[in-house]
């Protein structure tokens, strides 16, 4: 289990694509970890200020909310939908 101290939103139903679920199983990250920095606010360090600040505008006023990882190389979306009612975790070629 992954412990998340400070949670900033719900990420509903959290969802996978295969693509993306094959980079993390190759490099033997969990997508729980993906997803505890997403709800807590690291939302990664390839946004900018700019784009950090866009992610807490959005969770304040229920916009989607995006993270960007790099794993193994390949960067990884972690998008949570405007209604929170899901989360989708998808290689950046599949947006």
């Amino acid at each position: 289990m992954i412990a998340v101290d400070k949670i900033l939103f719900k990420p509903g139903v959290v969802v996978s694509t295969p693509a993306a679920l094959d980079v993390l199983s190759a490099s033997g990250t969990h997508p729980w970890s993906l997803l505890s920095r997403h709800v807590s606010g690291d939302f990664g360090p390839e946004l900018d200020a700019e784009d950090v600040q866009a992610n807490h505008d959005a969770i304040r006023d229920g916009e989607r909310v995006l993270s960007v990882y790099v794993v193994a190389g390949v960067r990884l979306y972690v998008i949570t939908e405007a209604d929170r009612s899901s989360s989708t975790i998808l290689r950046a070629d599949e947006y």
